[in-house]
């Protein structure tokens, strides 16, 4: 049994791994060239994005529905190996159990056959079994401490891979990714911050959890539609969620302050001289760092305490030019004095937008 869940194991991780998420074909467009208009652009992959695909950095590429970028597959989770990566995530903690259970059994049992009970104490004799003078597999101190250790990983394991097995169950029953589950958390706050009085309501859940499971797990292993075109509910348009991504990405432009930096930084991900708190509270994020010049101007989107992330804007960039994104340290920056002249929209012109 402990080799067959080996098996699965490897099975369903490798397949994640090689196979892949699938990605949107270069230079794709929608049949219709009208509707262009409801999608985002990728100038890396010279294509719009399909509905639910993203660029993944890391990749180089625009995935089908991904999830996210994850490192020990070292590929993306998504359209085509969204199932195996789930179906790896439930088999290693149950392997793991059934470990942990031949490692407790056999530690309580060769335990136990070493344990002298005196009137005064209880002695514990390693070298040798006292009631299986031959056993089958020889137990010492050694052994009893590989058991040990290998039994706090198994544990560890089923724990942390259990949590993110229980994470992505919940987003495919819903039938989203954690990527559109943070989209709709948006859309709830664009919403409530401009009071529009609209309601975003999620095109691609199907009503039903079995309907929402099907989407991902079926018998044949490969899962429904082409990862471009995807069912909706009913009263949804086939570019809801796009539609609401370019509201958001508008937005966006329109919430970012420009910042200009006042000290250099070299773009390494925990500075040593830019402060004890900044070089201890660098982001845990995959996300990269922008190199500083003084003078440099940015456009902050987001931030902590002491980090800020933002787009530089290159002295080449136009409009829609190329931008460097990235978190630098907020110590290195001070916000820009707008004057009368400068077209940047205020409180009063985004409650109204």
């Amino acid at each position: 049994m402990l080799l067959n869940w080996t098996v699965m194991i490897l099975y369903n991780y490798f397949s994640a791994m090689f196979v892949g998420p699938g990605y949107v074909p270069l230079g794709w467009t929608p049949e219709k060239s009208q509707d262009c208009m409801y999608l985002q652009y990728c100038k890396v992959c010279q294509s719009y994005k399909a509905p639910r695909s993203h660029h993944c950095r890391k990749c180089n590429r625009c995935v089908m529905k991904m999830d996210h970028h994850c490192p020990w597959i070292n590929n993306c989770c998504g359209y085509q190996n969204h199932a195996s990566f789930t179906l790896f995530l439930l088999l290693a903690p149950l392997g793991c159990i059934h470990a942990s259970f031949i490692f407790v059994m056999t530690m309580y049992t060769q335990l136990y056959n070493r344990i002298s009970f005196g009137w005064s104490s209880v002695k514990i004799d390693m070298s040798a079994a006292k009631r299986d003078p031959r056993p089958i597999i020889p137990f010492g101190l050694s052994a009893f401490a590989v058991s040990l250790f290998a039994l706090g990983l198994a544990l560890g394991t089923t724990i942390a891979v259990g949590m993110l097995f229980i994470i992505q169950m919940k987003v495919i029953l819903t039938n989203k990714t954690s990527i559109e589950s943070w989209i709709e958390e948006k859309a709830k706050d664009r919403i409530q911050y401009y009071q529009t009085g609209e309601t975003f309501i999620f095109p691609y859940d199907m009503g039903s959890k079995w309907k929402n499971f099907k989407q991902v797990f079926t018998w044949s292993g490969i899962p429904e539609g082409d990862g471009l075109d995807w069912p909706v509910r009913d009263g949804c348009h086939q570019y809801s969620l796009t539609i609401e991504q370019l509201k958001q990405k508008a937005d966006k432009r329109i919430r970012s302050v420009r910042y200009q930096a006042v000290e250099d930084y070299s773009g390494v991900c925990c500075p040593v001289t830019k402060g004890v708190k900044t070089f201890f509270t660098t982001p845990c994020t995959e996300e990269p760092r922008i190199a500083l010049s003084k003078g440099d101007l940015i456009l902050a989107t987001r931030g902590l305490k002491h980090w800020m992330y933002g787009e530089k804007i290159l002295d080449s960039a136009g409009d829609g030019g190329i931008r460097e994104r990235g978190w630098f340290p907020r110590k290195c920056v001070e916000k820009c004095q707008y004057d009368s002249e400068m077209d940047q929209p205020v409180d009063g012109e985004k409650k109204n937008r």
